[in-house]
C-alpha cells in the first residue's frame, strides 16, 4: 500500500457538513459527486497531501445509511492507495484478511475500489483504492 488515499465520514446531511468542514480546513470541499450504485452522495476537501470523503446516504437501505442508523456519524473508513488492486485484493486473502468485494468496483473520484471486512482489522473498514488509469 502507497499511503493513506483518504479518510472517509460518515454524515447525515451533507450540505451542513460541507459548511462546517469548510470553517475546518479554511479551504471548500473540490468535488460533489454522487455514486448510485453504493446509494451515496459524496463530498471531497483537500487539506495538504490529505484527503477528507464526506459521505450521505441516498437512500435509506445504502451501506451508509445502515452504519449511520447503528453507530451515528463519524469516522466510517480509512482508504489506502494501491498501484494494482486486483494484486492487492489477492494478497490480502493470502494474509488472511476478509475481502468483502473480491472483484474491485467503481467508486467515487474516479478510482476502482475494495473493502476489507472491520471484524478482522480492528474494527476499522479499510477500502482498497486504485486511480482508474484512462486509455
Amino acid at each position: 500500500m502507497d499511503k493513506i488515499e483518504h479518510i472517509g465520514i460518515a454524515v447525515k446531511d451533507l450540505e451542513t457538513s460541507n459548511t462546517l468542514f469548510e470553517k475546518l480546513l479554511g479551504v471548500p470541499h473540490y468535488k460533489i459527486e454522487e455514486v448510485a450504485s453504493e446509494g451515496v452522495k459524496t463530498s471531497f476537501f483537500k487539506s495538504g497531501p490529505n484527503k477528507i470523503e464526506l459521505l450521505e446516504a441516498t437512500n435509506p437501505d445504502s451501506p451508509i445509511a445502515k452504519y449511520l442508523e447503528k453507530k451515528g456519524e463519524g469516522i466510517h473508513h480509512i482508504a489506502f492507495a494501491v498501484e494494482d488492486i486486483v494484486s492487492e485484493i489477492e494478497r490480502m486473502k493470502g494474509e488472511g484478511f476478509v475481502v468483502l468485494n473480491e472483484t474491485p468496483k467503481k467508486g467515487a473520484d474516479n478510482k476502482l475500489v475494495a473493502f476489507l471486512h472491520p471484524k478482522g482489522t480492528n474494527g476499522v473498514l479499510v477500502e482498497l483504492c486504485q486511480e482508474i488509469k484512462e486509455g
